[in-house]
């Protein structure tokens, strides 16, 4: 059985749930109002995990100041994802979406060569298991409208009029 520590820090947009190993590499980040989706994918990745609450001495204060408008602040964070080699390609391209700015799930498949792939993209978002720091929050419809989120849509709204975009319809 692994043992993962569990950080919930509470920010303007609601409790972050944040699940990282001994090294303080983020392993998860979620938001507790959501249901089960937490367990549901530690449990796909850990099969037996043990979650131990520990206040994260390197996370929490990057997460923190990208609350406060310090957008750099995400990049100090060491992430491990896990994930299918086609997730982790999403979720990179992902990190390529500058900060006030958004694009669709068409345009998100083509930049990883892919165009076909648009409904396998969306499903691999909707997987993200380190929202924010894999911002799919910036991803939106063709239309220009907002979709899905597992943070909720008026949390997406939140997070992308924090990042300074403007005129996203939900």
């Amino acid at each position: 059985m692994i043992r993962l520590y569990e950080d919930i820090i509470e920010t303007p947009c609601g409790a972050l749930s944040i699940v990282f190993d001994e090294q303080e590499t983020l392993l998860h980040l979620d938001f507790p109002d959501q249901g089960e989706r937490q367990h549901r994918l530690l449990s796909r990745r850990y099969k037996k995990f043990e979650l131990v609450k520990r206040h994260s001495q390197l996370i929490r204060p990057c997460l923190e100041a990208y609350m406060a408008g310090d957008y750099a602040a995400l990049e100090k964070i060491s992430c491990d994802p896990g994930g299918s080699p086609f997730q982790r390609s999403v979720w990179k391209a992902l990190k390529n979406i500058p900060v006030g700015q958004t694009i669709s799930y068409r345009d998100l498949a083509i930049s990883i060569g892919n165009p076909k792939a648009v409904r396998a993209v969306a499903r691999a978002n909707a997987l993200n298991p380190i929202s924010l720091i894999y911002p799919c929050h910036r991803v939106i419809g063709a239309n220009g409208q907002m979709t899905g989120y597992a943070g909720g849509l008026e949390r997406k709204s939140w997070l992308l009029n924090h990042e300074g975009v403007k005129n996203i319809e939900g």
